[in-house]
């Protein structure tokens, strides 16, 4: 068992290790600030910038987020505090079904139901009549679908870890059944509904196929949310191809990886710490 659990921890690291000596090629012919703050990727010229792309990701995470976390919070709370136990007993197997659909499925439903959506409903709405329905605000639609099972399952556990006397102890005292969720109940699973924010952020920051599927895989600082847009891990997907033949764009993309890598493991190394402050928290 011993054994089992070092080849895990030695995969950890050989996986870094291989990004990072993959990566090494690019940055030794362009300069890191070059590869970060230029908006030009074209890698059959030798440009190599990313910052177009980061911003893409960037806004696409955030988008998905800002729509995912209100939405995850009251359905999480409704289901721990106020749905009927028969409700509740049939909806949690539906919550850890939809977090198990392969992203591919996701990509597929997005491009039938919500590229025709966006494309003939919501970007004409918002005055943007020549949208194609590949944007950066349909790749946020899916994401925050692909999100809401991450953020409930773990807001659910954090809810249900709240000591029973806590919430007998505001009723007692008057305090409705709202007021008791949101002065006691919320506050007391603070740090875990953190972390399952954190942890959703890395799902979605590092999410590729059904992104790549609806996002229309263009290089370019956005002008708006209804045109089209690139991200760090639909980059790699879309330029896969050419990998073999170009070794600097192989080292290029592995470099990418490397930053999905990075980021997604900072935020999920932050959200372990907060989820062990909140355990600690109702150790005793």
């Amino acid at each position: 068992m011993l054994l089992v659990t070092a080849s895990i921890i030695f995969a950890f690291f050989l996986l870094l290790a291989v990004l990072i000596n993959g990566s090494l090629h690019i940055l030794s012919e362009e300069s890191l600030s070059s590869l970060l703050f230029s908006s030009t990727w074209k890698p059959f010229s030798g440009e190599f910038g990313l910052f177009a792309v980061i911003i893409d990701t960037l806004i696409v995470t955030a988008i998905s987020m800002l729509i995912a976390v209100p939405i995850s919070l009251l359905s999480a709370i409704y289901i721990a505090e106020y749905a009927p136990k028969r409700f509740r007993n049939i909806v949690r197997p539906f919550i850890d079904v939809l977090a198990g659909v392969p992203s591919v499925v996701f990509g597929l439903c997005a491009l039938l139901v919500f590229v025709p959506l966006v494309r003939d409903h919501i970007a004409p709405f918002f005055g943007s009549s020549i949208s194609s329905g590949f944007s950066l605000f349909t790749a946020s639609l899916i994401l925050a679908i692909m999100v809401f099972p991450i953020i409930i399952s773990l807001c659910l556990e954090s809810f249900n870890s709240v000591p029973i006397a806590l919430k007998e102890a505001s009723l007692s005292l008057g305090a409705t059944k709202w007021e008791t969720v949101k002065k006691v109940i919320f506050r007391a699973s603070g740090p875990g509904v953190l972390a399952a924010i954190f942890l959703g952020f890395g799902r979605a920051f590092g999410e590729t196929i059904a992104v790549s599927m609806v996002i229309g895989n263009q290089e370019l600082i956005p002008k708006s949310l209804f045109g089209p847009g690139q991200t760090l891990a639909s980059l790699i997907a879309s330029n896969y191809t050419e990998v073999s033949s170009i070794p600097i764009l192989a080292s290029a993309l592995i470099f990418v990886a490397l930053i999905l890598f990075v980021v997604v493991l900072i935020f999920n190394i932050l959200g372990y710490l907060v989820l062990r402050r909140a355990s600690k928290r109702w150790k005793y």
